[in-house]
Order: structure tokens, then C-alpha cells, then sequence
């Protein structure tokens, strides 16, 4: 890992983090999705547009607490990047370190593998006749958004979606994130 941050995800896990009883995150995102599932006529596609854009507003905010926290420079490289998502961020937030893997050639893509997804723990997707909550919703969605908000507050323009999720009968959640761009830095208009 790179000498961009001052403590290592475990470190600040055991002494620096507030922390809610896992149980309780869990149901209670159980229930925010069962109720956008209601509040769209299981209209799943917007579900998942919802959560996504949740997500994203977390992660606006969210990267303030993560900078404060581990003191992180600027990543020198994409794949830098990754090693601090996956082995501080999700360690710090979720208290889990995925596995960074298949790497696309140009070094612009990459996943994410979750074997324990915190999210989906006590959740199973009711099965209906035609089966469209598995081939439809992505129960975990609001990491995608998250991941989103955070890397474009650090000048990362980037794509995050899932691949496969055990609660579709996969043998493991992969999260694919694909940099699109990198930002430029500016001073919004009028503050010079």
C-alpha cells in the first residue's frame, strides 16, 4: 500500500471510528429499500437509479470524513487509488477490505470482489413468478453511488456498477469501477 496515508484502515477502525451496531445499519437498509421498492411499484430500474443517486450524495460528504480521518495525499495512479478504497475506505465505513482484481489492459477499469457483504446480511430477495427483483434490482446499489460521489470530489470521473451479487445466486458481490476522466481543478466562477 502507498505512503499516501498516515494510518493503515485496521488503525483507524479499532480507535478513531464512532461506530452503530452493524445489525441495526443493516435492517435499516433493509427497510429503505423495501420501501423505495413500494414507493416504485417495484419498478426496479428506478430503485436502483434511487439508491445510486443516494449513494452519490453520501459519498459528496462522505470523502470530507475519509480525507479527515487518514490524512490521504493525492493518489499518484488509478491503481493507487483502488488499493485506498479497498483497503482503507471500505475498511474504515463498512469494516470489510475487498479484493481489488481483474484490471482491464489500459489500467482505466478494475473490481471490486466482496465475499461478506455487510449490506446483504439477513437478506434474501423474495422470489416472484417471473423472477424480476433478481434480474432487476441491485440490492447494493448505494455503494455504487458512494464510490461515485467520492472519486469525482477528488477529480475522478468515474463509472461503478455491479457485475454479480450473491443475493442473485452469484458466488461472490463484484462491483466493477471504470475511470472515465480525470477533472481538472478550478475555482468556481467569481472566487479568484
Amino acid at each position: 500500500m502507498s505512503k499516501a496515508s498516515r494510518y493503515s484502515g485496521d488503525d483507524i477502525w479499532k480507535n478513531n471510528v464512532e461506530k452503530i451496531n452493524s445489525e441495526l445499519f443493516t435492517l435499516t437498509y433493509g427497510s429503505l429499500v423495501a420501501q423505495l421498492c413500494r414507493d416504485f411499484n417495484n419498478n426496479y430500474h428506478e430503485v436502483n437509479n434511487q439508491l445510486d443517486k443516494m449513494g452519490y450524495n453520501i459519498g459528496l460528504r462522505l470523502i470530507e470524513e475519509y480525507l479527515a480521518k487518514t490524512g490521504t495525499q493525492r493518489c499518484s495512479s488509478f491503481k493507487e487509488t483502488s488499493e485506498m478504497i479497498s483497503k482503507i475506505g471500505f475498511k474504515i465505513f463498512l469494516n470489510i477490505i475487498p479484493t481489488v482484481e481483474n484490471w482491464s489492459n489500459d489500467g482505466k477499469s478494475f473490481s471490486l470482489i466482496i465475499y461478506d457483504n455487510p449490506l446483504a446480511e439477513f437478506v434474501e430477495l423474495p422470489l416472484s413468478n417471473d423472477n424480476k427483483i433478481t434480474k432487476e434490482l441491485w440490492y447494493s446499489q448505494i455503494l455504487c453511488g458512494i464510490l461515485r460521489g467520492c472519486l469525482q470530489m477528488v477529480q475522478l470521473d468515474v463509472d461503478a456498477y455491479f457485475l454479480k451479487d450473491t443475493l442473485r445466486g452469484d458466488d461472490k458481490t463484484e462491483l466493477r469501477v471504470k475511470l472515465n476522466k480525470y477533472l481538472k481543478d478550478e475555482v468556481p466562477a467569481g472566487e479568484d
